[in-house]
């Protein structure tokens, strides 16, 4: 007798797995959506524009300048992208999509709001200096990055589970944005004013705020979290994302603000570096909550016998994982990676079933099944005699 999801078999008298994949059958992977195919062809188009944004910083900002710069903006983000990797620690994303939120904020980003502020400077050629840093490149720059939220919100929505989710995304493209940005703002003191008035450019921005676009930025793929969280597809998530882009602007419009209007160095301290804790707090309890919702979810396989009570308080806790993977470490030839193999599918299978709970993935119960074998084979070869 076939069943729509594991979950609707009769509970088992006792814990127990599934019968294991025959020898020599490859595990099954999740089918991936129509979505992923407009991903790869924006992707290529990305390629296509970053050769043409390496050849204009080149051509106008010499080879010297834009090599400099280009490794001074890599400090930052790389200081960024340890931060998002140990926000996604604990239902990592697929490696494809975060390269793409990567590349769109450090290609398209950059291209559209060049194109924008091009056309605009053709239309009002006299734009004031506070009005183009305080309204123009706040409202530009943050529809530019959270576009490309919004594509991997519709296009890869069964890889966006909730808020934690969001974030990452919207992170990951605040980072791009700001690395090429930087790149620009580095080789252009270095150029105008020398390597002091570079040096000074690079404490600003690298050392002293190398999270101001991965913050507004992080702020829209949050609203589109809390969208997918409550079952929301496509164009239904369109007035949440405004939401997240208006609170976005209003961010950038500050910081912005801070700088023209107001004593920078004095705002940075009372009111920056608070914006800045309340968000590292933010995204801790977040992450609580992913970790609630995990547990949760496995629970219901705990109640059907699929786990044991024991193994769903491992799986759903920081600490678990990590005595986990230390117990692993010790039995012999080292299991850990097979350990780590578990607690990842197990979390992946924990966001399917709470997409078949919410009714928001017709496709859910398809990739329910596919997790819990993962899950379960990668149990098995923990415990194998």
């Amino acid at each position: 007798m076939s069943f729509p999801s594991p979950l609707a078999q009769p509970t088992h008298s006792m814990p127990a797995t599934p019968p294991p994949a025959p020898p020599r059958r490859d595990l099954p992977v999740p089918t991936p959506g129509a979505g992923r195919t407009v991903l790869w062809i924006v992707g290529i188009v990305l390629v296509l524009v970053a050769l043409g944004l390496a050849a204009y910083f080149l051509t106008f900002l010499g080879p010297v300048a834009a090599v400099v710069a280009g490794v001074l903006a890599l400090v930052p983000l790389a200081l960024v992208l340890v931060a998002v990797r140990i926000i996604d620690r604990w239902e990592p994303e697929p490696r494809g999509l975060v390269v793409f939120a990567l590349a769109w904020g450090a290609v398209a980003s950059v291209a559209l709001t060049l194109a924008v502020d091009l056309v605009i400077g053709l239309v009002v050629p006299q734009v004031p200096e506070t009005l183009s840093a305080v309204v123009q490149a706040p409202i530009v720059e943050e529809f530019a990055k959270g576009a490309g939220v919004l594509l991997v919100f519709v296009a890869a929505r069964r890889a966006f589970d909730g808020p934690v989710d969001g974030v990452v995304y919207g992170a990951l493209v605040g980072a791009g944005f700001a690395f090429t940005e930087n790149i620009l703002y580095f080789a252009d003191s270095l150029i105008t004013e020398g390597v002091e008035s570079a040096a000074y450019t690079f404490f600003l921005r690298g050392v002293l705020s190398p999270f101001a676009h991965v913050m507004f930025t992080a702020v829209t793929g949050y609203a589109l979290g809390r969208a997918a969280r409550i079952g929301l597809r496509g164009s239904a998530g369109t007035p949440r994302w405004l939401l997240g882009i208006v609170g976005a602007i209003a961010l950038h419009a500050l910081w912005n603000g801070s700088a023209v209007f107001a004593d920078f160095f004095a705002l940075y301290t009372t009111l920056q570096v608070p914006l800045f804790v309340l968000f590292i707090v933010g995204v801790v309890l977040l992450r609580r909550e992913e970790a609630r919702l995990t547990r949760a979810r496995l629970g219901d396989y705990a109640a059907a016998g699929w786990f044991s009570p024991g193994e769903v308080d491992m799986l759903a806790t920081r600490a678990g994982r990590a005595r986990a993977v230390a117990w692993a470490r010790t039995l012999p030839g080292d299991r850990s990676a097979a350990m780590r193999r578990f607690i990842a599918e197990a979390t992946s299978l924990a966001a399917a079933r709470q997409r078949v709970v919410t009714g928001r993935d017709p496709a859910a119960a398809v990739d329910e099944r596919v997790y819990l074998e993962r899950a379960t084979r990668a149990r098995g070869d923990v415990l194998a005699r």
